[in-house]
């Protein structure tokens, strides 16, 4: 019998990019309905594209105040997208096959693996159920504690709903928050800034990485793969580095720092280095931190959360790769080997082309932005165009400032970030016939 499924000449990664935009699509239409606004807000259809768009990219970046000028029913439909951006449209179609007991054929699979960027076919259903209840799971647990926090402070029911937004936002690297001013309120509440901060930490981990170290903790596996090892240990060097500048850089800045306590000053500069990984959420302000600290963060968000997560930028193990391989051209030793394996050629030349269309994009859409919003500031919109490309959701203040030709821009630049360089181009161009003549090979001059 003939397996029902999208027709074979659109592949998984054009079904990727088809299912982001059929939800922003959805997500738009929904908030710019007058039950999505709060009383006397008025929301266009371009702010509700744009803020859409961002929910489900899991940016962060927004035109208009979330808690402020959405109705209980928009924010709901905010959540909602981000969700849907965090799993993606393709899983929870999936999840929604398997629950009224439906086939998951091959070709499904494959634009599973597209989605979740797995390493195998094989599996890819298990993988996608477990993904679901890592995240139902992890959400559940971050809002109960936020709850005790924020309880108090908007009695039982609101404080329910802020902790549960917020852990939704966090788990999947949104950066979405109810608040005007993000989490600066916090500022020195340790329990909400540090429990934020593990809810996306361990969402730009990538959800494979969290079943392995499950697994590994239940003992139902021996070792981890060389993929995981290489997420964790990355992740927490750049997440130690990122710590130490930014308190080496804010400590005594008056506007950002300054006027906390040590303790709170620890723990700011841990959530400061860590949201750059495509969080979006900010303790301080980000507009008054040093330019040395923001050039910290603008590469951190260009290098991103780590593969098969939420996050957006070229991705941790891209960098390492990139770099590793560098290291080991310099001494001299060829391929980049690690604990006994060698990584292919291919995978470096893979991560090149992944880096080299990110600085890309990057530079394209910095450029463009320059052109058409000539009033703004350059470091400010610099700062935009990779909170953009790494779907991190932080900004200098300018985001609400931009026109219709740069607020397009940032639109276009937000969802290629969340599809990342190469899939959003692998959509874009047609299927390479395969070569039957290989030509000879000629040295040409570089470096």
């Amino acid at each position: 019998m003939h397996e029902p499924g999208p027709p074979r000449g659109i592949r998984p990664a054009q079904w990727v990019a088809l299912g982001f935009l059929a939800a922003i699509g959805v997500g738009t239409v929904l908030l710019a309905l007058p039950a999505s606004h709060a009383e006397g807000a008025s929301i266009g259809v371009l702010d509700a594209l744009f803020t859409a768009t961002s929910a489900v990219c899991v940016t962060g970046l927004i035109v208009v105040d979330t808690g402020g000028d959405f109705s209980p029913f928009g924010q709901a439909v905010v959540l909602v997208l981000i969700q849907v951006g965090g799993l993606g449209i393709l899983t929870l179609g999936a999840l929604a096959a398997m629950i009224v007991g439906g086939r998951v054929g091959y070709r499904q699979r494959m634009q599973l693996q597209a989605q979740v960027n797995a390493l195998h076919v094989g599996g890819i259903v298990r993988l996608v159920r477990n993904i679901f209840v890592l995240a139902v799971v992890t959400e559940v647990i971050l809002t109960l504690i936020l709850w005790t926090r924020m309880a108090p402070r908007h009695g039982v029911w609101d404080g329910l709903w802020h902790a549960a937004f917020h852990a939704v936002s966090a788990f999947n690297n949104a950066g979405f928050s109810t608040y005007a001013d993000s989490l600066a309120g916090f500022a020195g509440d340790v329990t909400v800034l540090l429990v934020v901060a593990v809810g996306f930490v361990v969402g730009g981990l990538g959800h494979q990485v969290l079943i392995e170290v499950g697994r590994l903790a239940r003992r139902a596996r021996r070792r981890l793969t060389l993929h995981a090892r290489l997420v964790l240990g990355v992740s927490a060097g750049l997440l130690a580095l990122a710590t130490l500048a930014v308190a080496a850089l804010e400590w005594t800045n008056p506007a950002t720092l300054g006027p906390l306590a040590p303790g709170e000053k620890l723990v700011a500069s841990f959530f400061q280095g860590a949201t750059p990984r495509t969080a979006g959420f900010n303790s301080v302000d980000t507009g008054s931190m040093r330019p040395a600290t923001l050039v910290v963060t603008m590469l951190l968000m260009f290098v991103g959360g780590s593969p098969g997560s939420t996050a957006g930028g070229i991705k941790t193990v891209t960098f390492f790769v990139l770099a590793g391989s560098a290291w080991s051209f310099a001494r001299g030793h060829g391929e980049l080997e690690l604990s006994g394996r060698r990584l292919a050629r291919e995978l470096v030349v893979r991560a090149a082309v992944i880096a080299f269309l990110g600085a890309m994009v990057v530079g394209a859409a910095f450029t463009a932005l320059l052109l058409v919003e000539p009033d703004l500031a350059f470091v400010p919109l610099l700062f935009e165009t990779f909170s953009a490309f790494g779907t991190v959701g932080l900004s200098m203040g300018v985001t609400a400032d931009l026109g219709t030709a740069g607020r397009w821009i940032v639109i276009v630049l937000m969802l290629v970030g969340r599809l990342g360089p190469l899939t959003a181009a692998l959509a874009l161009v047609e299927t390479p016939r395969a070569k039957l003549v290989r030509r000879p090979s000629e040295d040409v001059m570089i470096g």
